[in-house]
């Protein structure tokens, strides 16, 4: 077998990569690992709720979300197109898979 992340050759039982250090899917378990995101979700709520950074908060990036919730906030909503068009962006880029990852650097699923 091989590690998902890495590439590298693990043993068949392994739960985690000694090479990359990834927690690597309990065969075990039906359960996600903990700390996986949904794509979609976070793709859909960049497209809606953009202009508040909800998807920012979701994947763990609070310093992108206050911004883009701040900006919304503070000028009473007239900025709100800058930070809505930022997230429609962002949702965008997570639904095509340019954006792969949460804060916390595990994959989204």
């Amino acid at each position: 077998m091989y590690c998902k992340y890495c590439g590298k050759e693990i043993e068949k039982d392994q739960d985690v990569c000694l090479n990359c250090g990834k927690v690597l899917n309990n065969k075990n378990s039906n359960s996600a690992v903990s700390g996986e995101k949904s794509k979609i979700a976070a793709g859909l709520l960049g497209i809606f709720l953009g202009a508040l950074g909800i998807h920012n908060f979701y994947l763990g990036y609070t310093g992108k979300a206050t911004a883009q919730l701040l900006l919304t906030v503070l000028t009473c909503g007239l900025l709100s197109f800058i930070s809505g068009i930022w997230g429609l962006i962002e949702g965008i880029l997570i639904l095509t898979d340019a954006i792969k990852e949460d804060a916390a650097g595990n994959p989204l699923i």
